[in-house]
This record gives C-alpha cells, sequence and structure tokens, in this order.
C-alpha cells in the first residue's frame, strides 16, 4: 500500500456514506494519533485498538463513526487528503490552512506530535497538513 493515511480516509468516507456504524482499518501509530485528534474534535465517537487474534491476522482498528441523532447525517461532511506521498505540503504555523473559517479542522503532523491547526497555531509550530475535515 503506497498511502495508508489516504486509506484510512476513504474508508471513513465510503462507510460514513453508507451509514455503517463500525469501520475496521489496518493497525498503525500513524492513524492512532489522527484518530485521536477525529475524537477530540468530535469527528467520530469512538476507536480502538485489538492486537492479533483468531478474528484477525494482524493488528486492526476499530472505529465507531458518529451521526446526528435526528437526521442521522454523518458528522464528517467532508474529509480530503492534502498531503500526499508524491506531493508533501508543510506549513509554518502563520500559513496553516482555516478550514471553513475555523469551523473544521486541519490535521497536522508536527515535531510535537500529530494535532489540530487550532493546537498547532496554539504551540506555534507548522508542520505537514495531513488532512482536512468538515
Amino acid at each position: 500500500m503506497t498511502d495508508p493515511i489516504a486509506d484510512l480516509l476513504t474508508r471513513i468516507r465510503n462507510a460514513s456514506a453508507v451509514k455503517h456504524r463500525l469501520v475496521v482499518v489496518p493497525a498503525s501509530n500513524i492513524k492512532l494519533a489522527i484518530l485521536q485528534v477525529m475524537c477530540d474534535s468530535g469527528y467520530i465517537s469512538n476507536f480502538k485498538k485489538f492486537d492479533k487474534d483468531t478474528e484477525n491476522k494482524f493488528p486492526v482498528i476499530k472505529i465507531a463513526l458518529k451521526y446526528d441523532a435526528i437526521t442521522r447525517e454523518p458528522a464528517i461532511q467532508h474529509i480530503k487528503r492534502v498531503s500526499r506521498p508524491g506531493l508533501r505540503i508543510y506549513k509554518n504555523c502563520e500559513e496553516l490552512p482555516r478550514v471553513l473559517n475555523g469551523l473544521g479542522i486541519a490535521i497536522v503532523s508536527t515535531s510535537k506530535g500529530v494535532m489540530s491547526d487550532k493546537q498547532a497555531r496554539t504551540n506555534h509550530v507548522g508542520g505537514e497538513v495531513l488532512c482536512t475535515i468538515y
């Protein structure tokens, strides 16, 4: 697999389009960090890593997607990969994108860890813009 982060985002996008409650993705540390930012920002309900067992031949992450209680609309309306293996996008803290004038988030990989664009501006650090969500 060339781009595991794009695979994660595509699986989440496809599952929310058909209103699945759970998504299962292969596990990695960067995916766990991205999902933690998404959970803290309220875009997914929860996630949990499961190690190798009889059901799974490799470690997986099960993600519980979040929907509106009344309209059943997904919390994630749009999710897009920004930086990719063929074209890395790096921004300093002043140049970090504001998604929908602050209503969405951009997930940034910094020297201090993976965080949202708002946290990166607060910590005055820049880094690689991984994806945008609203």
